[in-house]
């Protein structure tokens, strides 16, 4: 059973960074797209960042491009997103996706082309 879990959310004051990590397991993810979305009370989930499966292309929203990093270490099955220069716009239940659909695919900004999702992790940026 393919299983995506989120860690390191929580609260951190404006201007301060996270880490996010995404540990996924039932199979091997190394071949295959995987992306970072959120979802803010009584908003859409949206597009925050995607990366391919070797790694060698990322893709940003606008609206985190310069202050986010998206990253993966295959040999751990495991996606992190760094987030620096917090906002509280930031504020949201971050997800994790995973695109099995065809390994080296290209990795989309579309919610729903992802076909394995994580459980969110909360993460919370006061002013």
């Amino acid at each position: 059973q393919v299983q995506l879990v989120e860690s390191g959310g929580g609260l951190v004051q404006a201007g301060g960074s996270l880490r996010l990590s995404c540990a996924a397991s039932g199979r091997t993810f190394s071949r295959y797209p995987m992306g970072w979305f959120r979802q803010a009370p009584g908003k859409e989930r949206e597009f925050v960042a995607a990366i391919s499966g070797i790694g060698d292309s990322t893709y940003y929203a606008d609206s985190v491009k310069g202050r986010f990093t998206i990253s993966r270490d295959n040999a751990k099955n495991t996606v992190y997103l760094q987030m620096n220069s917090l906002k509280p716009e930031d504020t949201a239940v971050y997800y994790c996706a995973a695109d099995l659909r065809i390994p080296n695919g290209y990795p989309s900004r579309s919610v729903g082309l992802y076909t394995n999702w994580g459980q969110g992790t909360q993460v919370t940026v006061s002013s």
